[in-house]
């Protein structure tokens, strides 16, 4: 059984954090095999549109994008994706950000000349932030992703992916409202917590591999 964190909450949302209700689920009968955060951690990525794209001047496989990060000052950035063009919203890096690299190492975006042009920021694919194995392009967004945005608030990135190991007897938890019952009935949850109105997972689409609760 696995379900997000968020879309558990919207049921029953007891005073404690993440790990101290993977412990009392334990504790509870329903062992918590796994607690996983949907990404990795990383800092300064936001909702941004490119405006323009143009060819880069000294590289036939580059491109040198005006792009709006909602910081008020168009934004020169040099972008080797395919799939960039003029009106897609995507994740930016700003600079100063801080992506996940190889083996748990934090990469910084800098300010960099690229063949010749300067460039500003990055403009990421789904592998580069960690939410998934696609590399083929950047992370196209809903033209209604609110430029400036911080890219992790808006996809809910901090959430966590709860994976329960239920034994044949507990099949009655093998729902999110039977998860809910037993969460509501723990000394620390809220007075008539559990809520009959809600039945289904947060409207956030997941990532190109990513698990849907179920």
């Amino acid at each position: 059984m696995q379900f997000s964190e968020s879309w558990l909450r919207t049921w029953v949302n007891p005073s404690i954090d993440t790990d101290a209700l993977a412990h009392t689920l334990t504790m509870a009968g329903l062992e918590v095999e796994e607690v996983r955060r949907v990404a990795p951690p990383f800092s300064g990525v936001v909702v941004a549109e490119v405006l323009e794209v143009a060819k880069h001047p000294n590289a036939d496989r580059l491109s040198v994008c005006q792009v709006n990060a909602g910081t008020g000052t168009t934004l020169n950035i040099v972008c080797g994706a395919p799939n960039v063009r003029a009106g897609m919203k995507v994740p930016c890096a700003l600079v100063g950000a801080k992506l996940p690299g190889e083996n748990g190492s934090v990469f910084e975006i800098k300010a960099v000349k690229m063949r010749g042009v300067d460039s500003h920021g990055m403009l990421c694919s789904a592998r580069e932030l960690g939410v998934s194995e696609d590399a083929s392009g950047l992370l196209e967004l809903p033209a209604d992703a609110p430029v400036g945005m911080d890219f992790r608030a808006y996809r809910d990135l901090d959430d966590a992916l709860f994976t329960l190991k239920l034994t044949p007897n507990r099949a009655d938890c093998l729902s999110i409202r039977g998860v809910a019952r037993e969460v509501a009935a723990l000394p620390n949850a809220p007075p008539h917590a559990l809520r009959s109105d809600r039945g289904n997972p947060p409207p956030t689409t997941p990532f190109p591999g990513q698990p849907h609760p179920r």
